[in-house]
């Protein structure tokens, strides 16, 4: 990577402009699209399991493609491939907003993916060589702040989107409001991005992403599509078939490591077991908050008949306590009691979803935004209290050596927790959903019992990601030099984006 100083003008600040607007475009676009699948749903007749497919499918493309879209821009220009990602997520966009039936729109939603996996990891290679070092820390915070925003915002405007119904579009400006937004990006990080490539970058591993890829659709497909097709042999016999595959991909990553030394995932960094126990928590805290953020917004619209906007209004609390929380745990509580705040956090959110598990049992059909607003108040501060400093406890006993690699495997991998959360849904939600009786039971009775039903699996994941917690570190390493310092904040202020995905990329991914 070049280390050259750039010349101190201000054209790095409309870059640094351009490559935010990506990241937001990018969380928002996750977070936006939940609110209105109730009237995705009415509008083009889509099933249910579209519906978890319009969230899935872009997850799922997001993370296969993220190793290999940094690769691809150490190879080609970060420039280069920046632009060619955020032309191609504006083009999905549009053919998102245009879509006629719910299979187009579930194929435009996976290309938005893979551009965004194109575009996103970008961004903060292109902050690295634009922006001195002693600059850098100013900028990620800005970084962090406006993924913030994005994380409070994005459900709060696909709501609005959604009411007004601009134009007569319903649901569809939700996407359209990318195409123009796109259009300037494009047209000023031409002009104003610095183009720059890795000096030796790894070789890519399409081989590694086509198995990967295979062995996650083996699993995904049946497991999102089973429960419309009453559970079918072939389908079970996909997901079992899913297992020889992985293997495979494993095999073949061993394999490529020998012969070049660029595997697609790095398999050595499995036996640092803070590493191997990190990525379980990730993966296992993507697949709770995959399933709760899906079966949160169907609860409320489509079992108490709330609107958008009243939906996304009622979720301010839970994203206003996880920006206060994550600021909190990284700033003041992380530095002085370790390990015991990630934990804290599991709890607190878990301590959440029990109440609102009881509130929504208690009140039934009566229950209101204001009451929601404790168990939405409380899961976010433990979330903040998780999503801020968990890729520093996981990189902590990672060589440095090894630092991007294992960064990028981190946010992969809780994509792909996020997208397997999604799948699940047709077991925890819908499969409450279609044992029902409409003939004796409301759709608020239906539908809050399949919620509840799903909570307690989401509260059973967090208590899985509290016990994984104990094979963290009780304290992250901290590095003295400078150089080293600048290399610890990067990893932290790219994962600030993955909670807002999450956080449905987080909201910190919908």
């Amino acid at each position: 990577m070049t280390t050259d100083s750039p010349p101190v003008d201000r054209r790095r600040w409309l870059a640094l402009a351009v490559v935010m607007t990506a990241s937001f475009m990018d969380l928002v676009d996750v977070t936006i699209v939940n609110i209105a699948m109730p009237s995705i749903q009415r509008d083009i007749d889509a099933s249910f399991s579209a519906l978890q497919w319009l969230s899935e499918g872009y997850a799922l493309a997001f993370a296969i493609g993220l190793i290999t879209g940094g690769r691809l821009g150490d190879i080609y220009g970060r420039k280069k491939v920046f632009l060619l990602g955020m032309g191609g997520f504006t083009l999905a966009s549009m053919l998102c907003g245009v879509a006629a039936d719910p299979q187009l729109l579930v194929a435009a939603r996976v290309l938005q993916g893979a551009m965004g996996a194109l575009m996103v990891p970008q961004v903060l290679s292109i902050v690295h060589v634009t922006f001195p070092a002693h600059e850098r820390g100013k900028v990620f915070g800005m970084f962090g702040a406006v993924m913030g925003l994005g994380a409070v915002s994005g459900p709060l405007l696909g709501a609005l989107l959604t009411q007004w119904n601009l134009f007569g579009l319903e649901w569809r400006p939700i996407f359209l409001i990318n195409v123009p937004v796109g259009i300037a990006g494009l047209l000023l990080g031409r002009h104003f991005i610095t183009e720059s490539k890795a000096p030796r970058a790894l070789r890519l591993d399409l081989v590694g992403v086509a198995l990967a890829s295979a062995a996650l659709l083996m699993l995904l497909y049946p497991l999102t599509q089973g429960r419309e097709h009453d559970w079918p042999l072939w389908g079970f016999v996909s997901m079992a078939g899913s297992v020889p595959m992985l293997a495979a991909f494993i095999a073949y990553e061993r394999y490529k490591t020998r012969k070049d030394g660029s595997p697609l995932v790095e398999l050595s960094l499995f036996k640092v077991k803070s590493f191997a126990a990190g990525i379980g928590v990730q993966l296992t805290f993507g697949v709770a908050s995959g399933i709760f953020f899906l079966v949160w917004t169907l609860y409320m619209q489509l079992g108490l008949g709330w609107s958008a906007l009243r939906s996304g209004l009622t979720g301010i609390p839970f994203s206003l306590a996880i920006s206060v929380a994550a600021g909190l745990s990284v700033q003041k509580l992380v530095p002085k009691y370790g390990r015991k705040v990630l934990q804290a956090g599991a709890l607190v959110m878990a301590a959440g979803v029990l109440t609102y598990i009881w509130e929504a049992h208690h009140y039934g059909a009566d229950i209101r935004s204001w009451q929601m607003a404790l168990p939405l108040a409380v899961m976010g501060l433990g979330m903040g209290l998780i999503v801020a400093p968990i890729t520093d406890a996981v990189l902590s006993e990672v060589p440095r050596a090894h630092a991007g690699s294992a960064s990028g495997l981190i946010n992969t991998t809780q994509q792909l927790g996020n997208a397997i959360g999604l799948g699940l849904v047709s077991v925890a939600f819908f499969g409450v959903v279609d044992d029902a009786d409409p003939r004796r039971e409301t759709p608020s009775d239906i539908f809050g019992g399949a919620f509840t039903h799903a909570m307690w699996w989401v509260a059973g994941g967090l208590l899985a990601v509290f016990a994984l917690m104990f094979l963290l570190p009780k304290r992250s390493k901290h590095h003295e030099a400078a150089g080293a310092t600048e290399d610890a904040v990067e990893p932290v202020a790219a994962d600030v984006a993955v909670p807002a995905q999450q956080a449905e990329k987080e909201l910190l991914k919908r």
